[in-house]
């Protein structure tokens, strides 16, 4: 049975599975009829594993937020720290291309994440001319510090599976990672 044909759009579930939409709940008095009750088509509902992706981001999101807090930055901020973080200094120009905003937009980021002690220009190694942006290694260790107990954590859930409930955990996980990637072309 495929997908399509698990996922019943009319709003009744076959036998087993729970009821509750992968977008969000209905209003009161359930959809319109023949679609959902803002006016689209009525939403597939979705299988528990599905659900629990949704509320994943979710709570990714919400845990993004909460570190961003900690370090006193917004989210746009937050994300050149993450890249800095990961990929070491970075030359404003490739800060600008990896956060997808302005140069402009960037000098403004750095300016920022400099003022508050999170990073700092040094002239850039091969190219007088230049700089990069070097993240604080304090801040580092502080980010590491709320991000490693839950990567962590996330990670020791695994230890409660058998080897081979961790190879179909990972299949589906990776099955997830495809589809994802495939609506971005």
């Amino acid at each position: 049975m495929t997908s399509a044909e698990k996922l019943d759009v009319s709003g009744t579930l076959p036998d087993g599975v729970a009821p509750a939409t992968f977008g969000g709940a209905e209003p009161p008095g359930g959809p319109a009829p023949g679609g959902s009750a803002h006016g689209g088509p009525a939403r597939p509902r979705a299988r528990r594993a599905t659900e629990l992706i949704r509320e994943f981001f979710e709570v990714s999101q919400e845990f993004e937020a909460h570190v961003g807090r900690q370090l006193t930055v917004n989210p746009t901020d937050l994300q050149a720290m993450e890249h800095l973080i990961q990929s070491g200094p970075l030359s404003p120009t490739d800060l600008s291309k990896r956060l997808g905003i302005s140069t402009a937009a960037t000098t403004s980021v750095v300016d920022r994440l400099v003022a508050l002690d999170h990073a700092s220009r040094t002239q850039h190694p091969t190219d007088r001319r230049s700089v990069v942006v070097v993240p604080n290694p304090q801040s580092v260790q502080r980010a590491m510090g709320s991000l490693m107990p839950m990567i962590m954590g996330v990670d020791g859930v695994l230890d409660g599976f058998s080897d081979d409930e961790q190879a179909v955990i990972t299949r589906y996980l990776e099955g997830v990672l495809t589809e994802y990637r495939s609506h971005l072309a």
